[in-house]
């Protein structure tokens, strides 16, 4: 028989519970302090960039107290310090503040010596924040590539080499100038693979991608672009991984995806339930990966005994969104959305999609949840789920059928968790 814990859990609430333990266990206040360096004989600056590097600056100064520095976040995801300045922007499309912080901060670690330490708070979402255009290009030419860029189903790994080459801070430019003071970068990792050199874009780490590479990548996926930015993309320069400037500089990932899934899975199995992990660093089309997981979960039911335990699948990574129509949404979402039309109302399977940051593409929404009930509330609203689908409406769809979750700034960032439930067949 399943454990009694598992099979009387009300599906939404527990995979909403799992949402939230793959969040804590990324809480910069919890991961940050093991990784803090000694303190410097000279001065000891915090700079950082992303939607977890205010939380990260709080703790921070929770070991060290005030500190002198600055820390670029999004909107609503500012945090209480007391001596690092906290400079909110926009994303996931930069905007003027972010561009007069990010040139405050080159300011702020310009003429260090070797006995300064600039300690670099580094999270995802710090592509955006972390804005300073290239010489010849505007902070309007940033931002017609980035919306471009963010609409033509570009994995993210494709979006931040383009980035890079149309950036001053961007792929090391910000280590090096913060040479020769001794860095040390503290990232929590919001990639697949962890690869330093992609989170927010890598301002601290080398970076070997070259301006051709940044090119064909506007020209495979059709952006159109005006002169001035094929130009600056040209003649750009990026800090390469054996740049002297680089030499004191270290670099340390805090928070990885893989963490935050491993610790849903245990406390899933610690729960009674049978876990299939299915990988933190999945990506490709939102829709095409939803219907994938849906189709899983039907053959795994159908091979399910009526006594078996329930199955749950997880996975992380970066799902990405072709845009098709005019509808709100974002890849967990469209991802729940395409789950769920695939499941057609199979009853005892249930979808929780959501950002670990709290934000589902540009919407102040994580995400969103499917269960046998969601058609039901749909066709007594009389919401085509289909239509919403093709339309790019996911979270429209959600809201209008009690789908959403909504949890405000989480203060971390680790990516999308997806979760989905399998009970046997009734």
């Amino acid at each position: 028989m399943p454990p009694l814990i598992a099979s009387q859990r009300d599906p939404r609430q527990f995979l909403t519970d799992l949402f939230w333990v793959a969040v804590k266990t990324a809480d910069p206040m919890r991961v940050l302090k093991d990784y803090l360096p000694d303190l410097p004989k000279g001065r000891l600056l915090v700079i950082g960039a992303g939607k977890a590097s205010a939380r990260m600056a709080e703790a921070v100064e929770a070991t060290y107290g005030p500190c002198e520095g600055l820390v670029i976040t999004r909107y609503g995801y500012a945090r209480p310090c007391k001596g690092i300045e906290i400079v909110e922007a926009a994303h996931p499309v930069p905007d003027a503040a972010g561009e007069a912080a990010t040139h405050q901060m080159l300011a702020l670690v310009a003429g260090l010596g070797p006995n300064d330490l600039v300690l670099a708070l580094i999270s995802g979402g710090g592509s955006a924040l972390l804005c300073a255009p290239s010489d010849g290009l505007t902070l309007e030419d940033k931002i017609d590539v980035n919306r471009a860029l963010l609409a033509s189903g570009a994995p993210i790994g494709d979006i931040n080499v383009v980035r890079k080459h149309l950036s001053q801070v961007k792929a090391g430019q910000l280590a090096a100038a913060c040479y020769p003071g001794r860095l040390v970068s503290l990232l929590i990792s919001d990639v697949p693979g962890d690869d330093p050199s992609q989170i927010a874009s890598g301002p601290t780490v080398g970076e070997t991608s070259v301006a051709n590479d940044a090119l064909s990548i506007i020209d495979r996926y059709g952006i159109t672009v005006p002169h001035n930015v094929r130009r600056a993309i040209a003649r750009s320069t990026v800090v390469v991984p054996d740049d002297p400037r680089l030499a004191f500089a270290t670099t340390h990932i805090v928070a990885a995806p893989s963490q935050s899934i491993a610790a849903a899975a245990n406390h899933a199995s610690a729960s009674g339930f049978d876990v299939r992990l299915l990988g933190e660093a999945l990506e490709g089309e939102a829709r095409e990966l939803g219907e994938a997981h849906a189709r899983l979960a039907l053959e795994l039911q159908s091979a399910m005994q009526k006594n078996a335990s329930p199955i749950l699948l997880l996975s992380g990574g970066e799902c990405t969104v072709t845009r098709r129509g005019n509808g709100i949404g974002g890849p967990n979402a469209e991802f729940t959305l395409s789950a769920a039309i695939t499941l057609k109302e199979r009853n005892g399977i249930h979808v929780l999609a959501c950002d670990t940051d709290g934000v589902d593409g540009a919407a102040e929404v994580a995400g969103a949840y499917a269960g046998p009930e969601t058609f039901e509330r749909a066709r007594q609203r009389s919401v085509d789920p289909k239509r919403a689908l093709e339309n790019n409406d996911a979270h429209n769809f959600f809201k209008q059928v009690d789908g959403q979750v909504i949890t405000g700034p989480t203060l971390t960032n680790v990516n999308d968790f997806r979760a989905m439930l399998i009970y046997p067949a009734q």
